[in-house]
Parts: C-alpha cells; sequence; structure tokens
C-alpha cells in the first residue's frame, strides 16, 4: 500500500469515528499501549449517557485548557484537562459544563477538581476528533482495553490518524469538478472544486478571468461564512468582503477567490452561532471562542496551499488584513509577494468586532 493509500484509509476512519461522535454514539481512541472510550460532551443525554456507563462506568471529563480557565479549574497550561466526575454528574451537568452558552440557566457550577494526568496523545486526539465532527471541543471519557468490549462493535480510531488529519486531508486533495460560472460582476468566471481523495469537506477556488501565472496572482483566501456571505449578516464583514474581492479581481483583470469550508475561523456554524450567543452577553470574539473551549483561531492554511499548487500557481498578491493568512501561506509553500490591504467601512453591529480583531488578533485595520 503507498503512501497516499495509507492516508487516504486513515482519512476514512477518522471520517466515520466523528460522524459517530456527531450521532452520539462513544467511539475509542487508540494508541500503542492503550484505548479511550469517549463521547462527545454536546451529545451527553440520558439515553446516550447510559450506554457509555454501562460500558465504562468509571469515567471523568476532558476539557481544552481554555474552557477549564473560564470554569476556574487550576491547570499547569496542558492543552487537555481531566476532571474528576463525581456520582452526581448526570447529563445535564456534562452539557453545561461543555457549552458555555447555558452558564445563565445554570448558573451553579463546581468547585470542580483536576485530575493531575499530563495529556497524552490520546486526550489530544479525543478532543481534535470532537472538533473535526464540528463539535464542542469536550468528551466524557474512561480508559479501557478494547479487547474487553470487541463485543459493543464500537470503532476504533488510532490516535495518530487523528492528530494527523488536518494536514492528510490537505495533502490528499484534488481537483473534482470545473465549471463556468458567471457572476454577477464578473461573467468570466469559473467555479473550481477541491476535495480529499477520501472524500470530506470540498474547498472551491473562483478563478475570475485568466490570471497570468507567471507573475503573482491577486489572491482572496475566503473562509466561508454562511450568516454574512449568504444572508448578510451586519454582525461580520466577511460578505463586503467577498463580493469586494470579486470585484477588485475582476477589475484588475484576473485573480482567484479560494472559497475555504472553514466556518467561523474553523470551528463550525453552529459553535460560531453559540460564541454569538456569548458576543451578546458582552464577550468579545476571542473571548467568545476560548470560552467555547477554542483556539482564537482554529484554521490551518496547508488546504490552501495545496489548491494553489494545483492551479500550478506558487505566488500570490494576497488581499488580506491578517498577517497570520500571510504566514500561513508561506509556512506551506506559497510565496506572498504581496500584502494587499482589503477593509470596508464599519456598521453599528460590527464595529466592535472589527475593533477586536485590531486590537486582539493583529489585523492591520
Amino acid at each position: 500500500m503507498t503512501s497516499t493509500e495509507k492516508q487516504e484509509q486513515s482519512q476514512i476512519i477518522v471520517s466515520r469515528a466523528a460522524d459517530e461522535l456527531r450521532r452520539g454514539r462513544p467511539v475509542v481512541i487508540q494508541d500503542d499501549n492503550a484505548d479511550l472510550l469517549v463521547l462527545a460532551a454536546d451529545n451527553a443525554n440520558a439515553q446516550t449517557l447510559a450506554v457509555f456507563d454501562a460500558i465504562a462506568p468509571d469515567s471523568f471529563v476532558m476539557l481544552t485548557n481554555n474552557r477549564a480557565m473560564a470554569l476556574k479549574v487550576a491547570g499547569e497550561d496542558w492543552p487537555t484537562v481531566r476532571l474528576v466526575r463525581p456520582t452526581w454528574m448526570k447529563a445535564n451537568d456534562i452539557a453545561a459544563l461543555a457549552d458555555p452558552t447555558l452558564d445563565l440557566s445554570t448558573p451553579l457550577k463546581g468547585p470542580f477538581r483536576r485530575i493531575n494526568h499530563v495529556p497524552t496523545n490520546l486526550d489530544i486526539a479525543s478532543i481534535k476528533l470532537a472538533k473535526l465532527a464540528h463539535l464542542l471541543p469536550a468528551v466524557v471519557a474512561a480508559e479501557i482495553n478494547m479487547a474487553d468490549i470487541a463485543s459493543q462493535d464500537l470503532i476504533g480510531v488510532p490516535a495518530i490518524d487523528v492528530l494527523n488529519a488536518d494536514m492528510d486531508q490537505a495533502v490528499l486533495l484534488r481537483e473534482v469538478a470545473s465549471a463556468h460560472v458567471p457572476l454577477a460582476g464578473a461573467e468570466n468566471t469559473r467555479l473550481v472544486a477541491f476535495r480529499p481523495l477520501s472524500g470530506g469537506v470540498e474547498h472551491i477556488a473562483i478563478i475570475i478571468g485568466d490570471p497570468d501565472r507567471s507573475t503573482p496572482v491577486l489572491l482572496r483566501v475566503h473562509s466561508e461564512c454562511f450568516t454574512g456571505d449568504l444572508l448578510g449578516s451586519l454582525k461580520c464583514d466577511c460578505g463586503e468582503q467577498l463580493r469586494g474581492a470579486i470585484d477588485t479581481i475582476n477589475r484588475e483583470n484576473g485573480g482567484i477567490v479560494l472559497y475555504m469550508a472553514q466556518e467561523g475561523r474553523g470551528i463550525g456554524l453552529i459553535s460560531k452561532l453559540k460564541a454569538y450567543a456569548l458576543q451578546d452577553q458582552g464577550y468579545d470574539t476571542v473571548d467568545a471562542n476560548t470560552r467555547l473551549g477554542f483556539e482564537v483561531d482554529e484554521r490551518i492554511f496547508a488546504p490552501a496551499a495545496q489548491m494553489l499548487k494545483g492551479l500550478g500557481i506558487g505566488s500570490v498578491r494576497l488581499m488580506t488584513n491578517n498577517p497570520n493568512k500571510v504566514e500561513g501561506l508561506e509556512t506551506f509553500g506559497i510565496e506572498v509577494a504581496e500584502r494587499v490591504a482589503h477593509s470596508f467601512p464599519t456598521n453599528p453591529h460590527n464595529e466592535q468586532y472589527l475593533a477586536t480583531k485590531k486590537s486582539r488578533t493583529g489585523h492591520i485595520l
């Protein structure tokens, strides 16, 4: 079996395991000499927790360090934190522990007791799998022996495959479809779809005009935003950035917009809506993401770089106000010959959002 075939097979297993988590089923994360049974806290209810407890009655709760800090749990600045699960902690308690949008309706939490356990690949992969499933990064977990529960017909997934999932999916991206699609204001446009060989989500290259690949190509790397791009939400500037990029590229006679399936800076639409709910309570975009347990930005730029390489592009003029995008593309082998400023006027609903971008995430605005 070739290395590509091995990557493809591992990603199929990871996708199946993530799907099981989304459906409320426990899965087993496997490493060399240990196994961890995990259930997504997002899906903890009386029924799913009863199934889990019947298999592994001695369990604990695992969160990211960001979420643990929000709950005032003293930590060691480890990426994940194990918490003791006392007998009184039922499904609704676990859900409230993981989801800060429930803080106001369930204000009395804790105190919680941290288990003094240095995170292993099993711990980190368990949280990573929840993120890949676009769930909150929190799980109920138990140390088990896979051989002892063989009759349960549960999916087992190697921890290393979960940890490598993002990069493996990027490497496996291939062009799968292409069509001429005239856009309002940019009629000479072609859409090229990329999908990993193992399946998974598609990213779209919007090629406007006939960009000259012998010189740096004008480029916008745009993370999909359902609320801003499609519904015209005023909470962000995403829709303006997308349409503005298409207009600018068309006026400059050619370039590309990469439309990346990385909603909410990589946390997914549902978690983004939860972050919006926290913003309504007064948290800014940074604190909302970390209070949910995520990093400020969960995206990687390897998929965008792989798409550009597939299109024969090695050097770009990048339309962005985010220095991390410049660094991200360059890390994966794309030369950024120029950063092109790309900003729009504020409105009363996104003024604080843009101010936070400038003051806390280093955007050049």
